[in-house]
């Protein structure tokens, strides 16, 4: 492909172009109406007269925002989440939150679903471009298999609260930075004090080894009892395979089903169901 603008006509061209817009991240279309920004690009540009500024505010409106380094953005985000007394706190607090770089490219804040006050609480890690559009986890295909798998063991949305340690959706679904997951931690581990579920079930590797503090693979650590340790309580943590992998890896969807057994049998013993 030569190195000036693609051809309209060419549709390996085209194919080309879209593909790589999709690995950098551009996949939703932000005008209402189609726009031609090589149009733009080709027309003169007018010089801009920056006026300077005068009197001895001067240099405060000449200060760039400095970004948080990630030390201080974990102790800001561990500030904020402690000081929140309840749900509807918390989110608000996380809204405010500019110590994550994700918030400035996600299109909202995906912060939770299902019932508040349910016993069995679910973790993802990162919302997908759906949740992103409509604020809510786990609503895109990977969600509409987590339906499915709940519904398998007598439960839906109403018996379940659903949230994801990153509540940003990364560009172009990519996982998370140990940077960005450490500065939205602080506010996932008060999530899960405020709601105080009976079970706490991990969906995928990052899921498991962010709350768990593991290091092995999914692959050996599903369908296998842990503890997660809040502030007031030990919570038995079962680890899953993501719905997403199933997805990708739908003989593995076996293991789910054993999984969800194992799930099954605790709520039961614990009450879950009820709310």
């Amino acid at each position: 492909m030569s190195s000036g603008n693609p051809s309209f006509e060419d549709p390996k061209a085209l194919a080309w172009l879209l593909r790589w817009y999709a690995e950098a991240g551009v996949d939703v279309a932000l005008d209402p109406e189609p726009h031609d920004r090589f149009a733009d690009r080709a027309m003169p540009r007018k010089p801009v007269d920056i006026p300077k500024p005068q009197g001895p505010e001067a240099p405060k409106a000449q200060a760039a925002t400095v970004p948080l380094s990630s030390e201080a953005a974990a102790q800001s985000a561990a500030e904020a989440a402690a000081s929140a007394r309840t749900l509807d706190e918390l989110r608000a607090r996380l809204d405010a939150f500019e110590g994550c770089a994700l918030k400035a490219t996600a299109t909202q804040l995906v912060f939770a679903d299902g019932n508040p006050r349910a016993k069995i609480m679910f973790v993802g890690e990162a919302p997908g471009a759906d949740e992103d559009r409509q604020g809510l986890p786990f609503v895109g295909r990977a969600g509409q298999l987590l339906d499915k798998m709940l519904a398998s063991i007598g439960l839906d949305r109403r018996h379940v609260y659903i949230a994801n340690v990153v509540p940003w959706r990364p560009p172009g679904n990519r996982t998370p930075t140990p940077i960005e997951t450490a500065a939205c931690l602080p506010f996932m581990r008060r999530q899960i004090e405020l709601v105080s579920p009976k079970v706490l079930v991990c969906l995928g590797a990052a899921a498991s080894q962010t709350l768990l503090g593991i290091r092995d693979g999914i692959m050996r650590i599903r369908g296998r009892w842990f503890e997660y340790h809040s502030a007031e309580a030990k919570i038995p943590t079962l680890a899953m395979l993501h719905p997403a992998y199933l997805l990708r890896q739908p003989s593995h969807k076996k293991f789910a089903w054993q999984d969800l057994r194992e799930l099954a049998k605790i709520i039961e013993k614990v009450g879950a169901r009820e709310n």
